[in-house]
């Protein structure tokens, strides 16, 4: 069985699109040309991987098995080539990382404007989303490195090395002018309109069991926003909300309150594989995380006695 990275990137983008003029298209190939890869990686497999029909395809069972492996496969593929290509230094390359958007409008910013400004000829690529997608894609091979976040500390997830970067608190957030006090307890919290967050983000699923388990129901003035409308319907005062403290930084049409009583954290991860190291460029992304965490949690900072950077080798 010879199994080509030609076939593997067909089968991928059929998988994804679900149409063969679509994915030949997106490929640059011709359809009867995209259709013989197809038809040789099941030939080599001794497998049909996709079911077809008028309206498009679809992935058989045994297609379903193969497109996290391809996608994996691809992945290291592209890593190898960065990998010659960066040999002769850090002039060029590509880094794919992903971070749920709570720290793609903090600590993601600063780490890529720093990078950006150092290593100007990397490409960088950006992917929002939830914790265990963003795992899913890095074991898949589709990023080279992910912040997650876990309410644990040092948790346990297959295939990922998980190295904690900080612990984070919580906080209520309203406009600038508001009369909110320094601090608010939880039950507090739960008798003012808050705008809630999509029930997708780990941030909304960690608020929602702390009020649960406090028997408590927050009164809610917007319901199901993402990160940008949220810290927007809070500077025009629709209602606050409960949001990693690194958010606040920088946004002067916002005040924080500290949430006592319980007061809740998170704890932020850099994800990678533990079986393929990084690319230099993957390295070198990695730094700018470690330094910008310490920055950003080093003594006498706005956010010091709300970030505590966790200690490494």
């Amino acid at each position: 069985m010879q199994v080509k990275l030609d076939q593997l990137r067909s089968f991928e983008a059929l998988a994804r699109v679900g149409h063969f003029t679509r994915a030949a298209d997106e490929l640059y190939l011709a359809q009867p040309s995209l259709s013989r890869q197809i038809a040789a990686l099941e030939a080599d497999l001794g497998a049909e991987l996709f079911h077809r029909g008028s309206s498009g395809a679809t992935l058989t069972n045994a297609g379903e098995l193969l497109l996290p492996i391809a996608r994996r496969m691809l992945g290291d593929a592209q890593t190898a080539r960065e990998k010659m290509d960066e040999l002769s230094g850090l002039h060029r390359g590509r880094v794919r990382l992903g971070a749920p958007p709570t720290l793609c409008v903090s600590l993601v910013a600063d780490v890529l404007a720093a990078f950006r400004s150092a290593h100007p000829g990397v490409e960088l690529h950006i992917t929002e989303g939830g914790s265990r997608f963003l795992v899913e894609a890095l074991n898949e091979g589709a990023l080279d490195l992910a912040l997650v976040v876990t309410r644990a500390v040092n948790p346990t997830v297959p295939g990922t090395e998980l190295i904690p970067l900080l612990t984070e608190e919580l906080v209520v957030v309203s406009a600038a002018g508001s009369a909110m006090p320094e601090e608010l307890t939880l039950k507090e919290l739960a008798h003012i309109p808050q705008v809630a967050f999509n029930r997708s983000y780990d941030l909304r699923v960690a608020t929602d069991a702390a009020f649960s388990a406090a028997g408590l129901e927050p009164v809610v003035a917007v319901e199901g926003a993402e990160m940008d409308a949220v810290l927007r319907f809070v500077e025009r005062g629709l209602g606050v909300a409960v949001v990693p403290a690194m958010v606040v930084n920088d946004r002067p049409g916002l005040r924080s309150a500290r949430l006592v009583s319980p007061s809740l954290t998170r704890t932020v991860n850099l994800a990678r594989r533990n079986d393929v190291g990084p690319s230099a460029a993957a390295a070198a992304m990695q730094q700018f995380v470690f330094d910008i965490v310490d920055r950003l949690a080093a003594p006498g900072t706005d956010l010091a006695r709300l970030v505590t950077a966790a200690p490494r080798d």
